[in-house]
């Protein structure tokens, strides 16, 4: 049987973007006939309107949009097959579609069969199941091509039937956000399901950040007899070009360029890095700004933002307080000399003081407690809030995961900012990163006295983190369990952590949920990142 040349499109496609992705969409087929000699070439789920279009779909004329999208790139396609993603209406209903184009027409078109609805997903809100819809199925030099979209691999029944139906290789374009360790659960589905069905597979994921969401790419393809071949570089925008023999059902890369770390801090680095990117570039921001605490937090995100968006465009400021102390100032100095960031310093101390001045009426007679720590937080926030006002830029906020998820951040004060590198990753991850991120790259863009020093928020004398938290490989542990494994409070002190803990972690994470509600959106890299992923409601009685 003949061989066929196939060009997988491993790049982004941004949600809205219509005309811009049509044009790209047409400028690549031209590329992968022309400069690459493919027979076919694939596109990413939903490559006109981007993933997700979310409540775009219920904007009857974003629909003709993609819709006239889609007459226009088959009428440029010829002298190649291709698969593209679209929302297709068909009267009062819409289609998670992939259709296939060939000498300027659609030739046939598939209609998405498993709709995920969990987690990050919200496919049932706004697509149709078409129950009566058959395979596609179609020819390329004599090999029978079948196409199933994302979801549809996860289940045995939608490729059972496409080969059925005469497919002995099968395309499959996806809209897979990045999770740690999710490619190990993929690939070993793709063998599964090749080694059952006898079917090769070329799976392709598209690539960019999306809100809180990071498509990493990281395509694949899997030989008929279950081999599964090394993924290509994740969160990289590459042509993928592959060879398939129809004889051996077999694939031999032409031109795949594969992952030199696909470690898992190496993996979540580039989902954070790019999501920065992808949010300030989708977002019309050039630069960013951050308050640089001396703080292993601040450090973390100043050396991501740097990564992801060169160091010219990011700008560090200093919010010294009367509890600021003195290696804090010097250690922030020293990551902004050796990274070449430019660095700011203005005193929250006037700020507070009018603050403390135009409360003194109110606050006589009152004892100073957390609200007067709050004040000195917000002051900073302020001030951060104003700058990248009057110069223009994003604000990038430092929380973590685990911060966030027991409350120990500060509304409208640490809190404040437009986009939060940090929000998915524990303190404990937060360490790791940053001790990886020393090891890469030449010398250290994080000063080891960060990494060590004890964490602490300096809003009163000798603070220290663990003070009013429990110690972070407990907390972490504790959060992993409630939030990520959704465990009872009873398991979770059945793994070996004190009841009176456990208590108190999961009375913190209940109360705190009013806060998340507010929070700015930051890249998922965990199986439960808080926004989207998960859900709970503010007022919740439940207390399992």
């Amino acid at each position: 049987m003949a061989s066929i040349r196939i060009a997988m499109a491993q790049f982004d496609f941004p949600v809205g973007a219509v005309a811009r992705n049509t044009d790209r969409i047409i400028d690549l087929i031209e590329q992968a006939r022309d400069e690459h000699g493919a027979d076919l070439v694939v596109f990413p789920e939903l490559a006109i309107s981007g993933y997700p279009p979310e409540d775009l779909l219920q904007r009857p004329g974003f629909l003709r949009d993609c819709e006239l999208a889609m007459q226009r790139i088959a009428a440029a396609c010829t002298g190649i097959a291709a698969v593209v993603g679209w929302p297709q209406t068909a009267g009062s209903v819409v289609y998670n579609a992939a259709s296939v184009l060939r000498d300027g027409i659609v030739e046939k078109t598939y209609r998405k069969r498993e709709l995920p609805n969990y987690a990050v997903f919200d496919e049932r809100r706004y697509f149709d199941i078409d129950p009566d819809g058959p395979s596609c199925v179609f020819d390329v030099n004599g090999v029978p091509v079948g196409v199933l979209i994302c979801e549809d691999l996860w289940f045995a029944e939608p490729l059972a039937d496409t080969v059925r139906s005469g497919a002995q290789l099968v395309v499959v374009p996806n809209a897979s956000p990045y999770e740690r360790g999710k490619h190990a659960q993929r690939d070993a589905v793709l063998a599964a399901r090749t080694r059952e069905s006898g079917a090769a597979i070329a799976y392709l994921n598209v690539v960019g950040g999306q809100d809180a969401l990071v498509f990493d790419g990281a395509s694949v393809v899997a030989d008929g007899d279950g081999t599964v071949h090394p993924a290509a570089a994740a969160f990289t925008e590459q042509w993928l070009v592959v060879e398939y023999d129809g004889g051996s059902r077999r694939f031999l890369p032409h031109q795949w360029m594969d992952d030199g770390d696909e470690s898992m801090d190496a993996l979540a680095w580039r989902a954070v890095t790019r999501g920065i990117q992808d949010y300030c570039a989708k977002n019309g921001f050039r630069k960013v700004w951050l308050g640089l605490s001396g703080g292993i937090d601040s450090a973390l995100v100043l050396a991501m933002a740097v990564d992801a968006l060169g160091a010219d465009n990011v700008t560090a400021v200093r919010l010294p307080s009367r509890f600021t102390a003195g290696l804090s100032n010097d250690l922030a100095v020293e990551q902004c000399e050796a990274l070449g960031v430019r660095l700011e310093a203005v005193s929250i101390e006037p700020a507070f003081k009018g603050l403390m001045e135009a409360l003194a009426p109110l606050f006589k007679d009152t004892t100073a407690d957390i609200t007067e720590e709050n004040l000195q937080s917000r002051s900073r926030g302020v001030i951060l809030m104003a700058l990248a006002n009057k110069f223009g830029g994003l604000l990038l906020t430092t929380g973590n995961k685990s911060e966030y998820a027991v409350g120990y951040a500060t509304i409208y004060g640490d809190m404040c900012g437009g986009y939060a590198p940090l929000k998915d990753l524990y303190k404990t991850e937060v360490f790791g990163l940053a001790k990886w991120r020393n090891t890469v790259g030449g010398a250290p863009v994080i000063p080891p006295a960060v990494i060590s020093r004890p964490p602490s928020a300096e809003l009163r004398d000798n603070q220290l983190d663990q003070d009013s938290l429990p110690a972070y490989d407990v907390l972490d542990g504790i959060l992993y369990r409630f939030v990520d494994q959704e465990q009872s409070r009873d398991e979770i002190v059945a793994a070996g952590y004190a009841a009176d803990v456990v208590d108190r972690v999961l009375r913190l994470v209940r109360t705190s949920e009013w806060k998340r509600h507010q929070a700015a959106p930051g890249p998922k890299v965990s199986r439960r990142a808080f926004g989207r992923e998960r859900r709970y409601p503010i007022s919740n009685g439940y207390q399992g």
